[in-house]
Parts: C-alpha cells; sequence; structure tokens
C-alpha cells in the first residue's frame, strides 16, 4: 500500500477551486491534504478563505485546517474576477456561513513550517490561483524550496494566450512577480494552461451527471457550473465552462489523462502590453533550459468520469 501524497492547496475560491478541493478531499487513498492556504485573487482575501472553510465543511472535512495568507500581490494592486465568479466568488447556490475555524496562523508561515518540517521531496504544492503566498515563502526561507517535491499548478496559456488581457491568463496576471519567482525557481513545476483547461469543457449532460449524483456536493457542483457557464459561453461561444482547477488534482490521481512537453516558460513582467504573459517555448526556438511540464491536451471524457467518480464519493 503506498502512501497519499502530501500536499497542500493554495487557493482563492472560486466554482473551479471548489470542484478541485472537492475532488482532493474526496481522494484520501491517495492525497493527504495538509493544509488550504488561502490567497486573493478571484476574490479578496476575507472571501477566499471563508469559501475554503464553506467547501470543506461541504465536503464532510471540517478537520481540515484553512489558512489566511497574502491579501495582496507582491508588487501590485489586487485585480479580481467577480465578473466570472460573482461577487462572492462562490455565487450560484445560497451558502451558510462555514463553523468551522480559521486557524490562527498565516498561510506563508504555515508553507515554511510544514515544508522545513517534512521530509525533503514529500510535499506538493497545488496553487490554484495567484502564487502570491508561494513567491511570499520562497523569499523568505529560501531553504524550503530545494525541499519541494513538485509544484502542480493552474495558470498560464500559449495557444489560448489571455483570457483577462489579451495576453495573459488570470491567476499570472494578478501577480506576475511572484509567478516569476516560482519559475525561476528550480522547483519541478507541472503546468495546467488555458491550453488544457479550456478543452476539459462542461456540457449539459456532464453537469446533469454531477446533479444526479443525488448528494449535496454532487447538487453543488452542478449549481456552480450553472452559475459561471453563463460568462464563458457568453464570451467563448462554448457549450459549456471550463473547469480550470480541477485539472491540477485530476493530474495528481490520473497523470496519464494529460500530455505535455517539457519547456522554458517565462513570465513578463515589464510590458504593458503582455504583462503576465508566460512566453512558453512549445517549439523549443530558444536555448533557454526547461523549467516545466507545460500541458498541451487532456482526455476530457477521462476527466470528466473521475471528478464524477469522486464527487459521487463525498
Amino acid at each position: 500500500m503506498t502512501h497519499p501524497r502530501k500536499i497542500i492547496i493554495d487557493t482563492d475560491p472560486g466554482q473551479d477551486d471548489a470542484v478541485a478541493i472537492l475532488l482532493a478531499l474526496a481522494s484520501p487513498d491517495e492525497l493527504d491534504v495538509l493544509g488550504i492556504t488561502a490567497v486573493a485573487g478571484n476574490v479578496p482575501l476575507p472571501l477566499t478563505q471563508k469559501n475554503a472553510r464553506i467547501i470543506c465543511e461541504l465536503a464532510g472535512k471540517p478537520q481540515t485546517k484553512v489558512f489566511a495568507g497574502c491579501d495582496a500581490p507582491i508588487k501590485r494592486k489586487l485585480v479580481t474576477a467577480e465578473h466570472v465568479h460573482g461577487k462572492t466568488g462562490l455565487d450560484g447556490p445560497q451558502m451558510a456561513d462555514p463553523v468551522m475555524p480559521l486557524q490562527d496562523q498565516h498561510a506563508v508561515d504555515f508553507i515554511i513550517d510544514t515544508l522545513r518540517h517534512e521530509a525533503p521531496h514529500t510535499v506538493t504544492l497545488c496553487p490554484l490561483g495567484p502564487l502570491t503566498n508561494i513567491a511570499v515563502a520562497f523569499q523568505r526561507a529560501p531553504d524550503i524550496i530545494t525541499r519541494v517535491q513538485q509544484i502542480v499548478l493552474m495558470g498560464g496559456a500559449y495557444f489560448e494566450v489571455g483570457n483577462i488581457t489579451p495576453a495573459a491568463e488570470f491567476n499570472i496576471y494578478v501577480d506576475p512577480e511572484a509567478a516569476e519567482i516560482v519559475f525561476k525557481s528550480g522547483v519541478p513545476l507541472v503546468v495546467m494552461p488555458l491550453d488544457v483547461t479550456h478543452k476539459a469543457l462542461t456540457n449539459r449532460a456532464r453537469v446533469e451527471a454531477f446533479r444526479a449524483l443525488g448528494t449535496e456536493p454532487g447538487r453543488m457542483v452542478a449549481e456552480w457550473t450553472d452559475f459561471f457557464e453563463r460568462f464563458d459561453m457568453a464570451k467563448y461561444g462554448s457549450e459549456g465552462a471550463p473547469l480550470h482547477d480541477p485539472c491540477v488534482i485530476a493530474y495528481l490521481l490520473r497523470p496519464d489523462l494529460f500530455a505535455g512537453r517539457h519547456i522554458n516558460v517565462e513570465i513578463e513582467t515589464t510590458s504593458d502590453l503582455t504583462l503576465g504573459m508566460t512566453v512558453a517555448d512549445w517549439w523549443g526556438v530558444t536555448d533557454r533550459k526547461a523549467n516545466a511540464l507545460f500541458m498541451g491536451s487532456v482526455d476530457t471524457e477521462g476527466f470528466f468520469t473521475l471528478l464524477t467518480e469522486r464527487i459521487g464519493r463525498l
């Protein structure tokens, strides 16, 4: 019997973050969620830390430790995405306030302490939002960088280019300086860009499959998806909405669902035009050293089968 893989989920929930967290909490045999660290992103920090706790309670896992982290990017003003996720970040169904506590410790201190305490190369960081908490931890405690097993993150884009600006994906755009620190850290990176997540599209049948689970988590996933589908369908003319963040957790459970290339990815931090762009050397036209496994495709059917089966366990 292999031990479950130890992970920290760093997140700014967000409906798709919520589905990712549910997927992780539904998979205790494979994943040991040491803690969930909230960051400002889709909505401000007071809401992301609250939403993280709401999701843990929905999963029936109120013993999960949730920490509040950075409330603003390293150098910039916070940009949020209420236009996608609604003013609470989890708009759609009415949600009760969480009862479970927020931990007293700051998320950055939790990340540092955990990486110092656990054996080297046994903790994987799973950022689903802007990379502020991870970058600040790396700046404050450079000794932890070589102890990280892997970072599997949702962020960036190459062929799909941008979703918050013409050139940039939201998570990277919100804190490009943080992204640059993480991408230059030397930690093994797996990146789930929009190129992949825009292939993980819901459709009516997939949403109804969540609803048909007949459970509270299943119903909530269907309602959240119904809510944020409207935005993406109007924007892209697509038949559903991309479930971006669950790709990170799905990769930990079923890496065979994804295919990509080990390439160099640089972050643009100075240009007005392309700020936050992930410049991915997909075609190998530079001699820059590869620093990321940058995913390009996903088995969409397999992804939704996994998601529905796991959410059904809650």
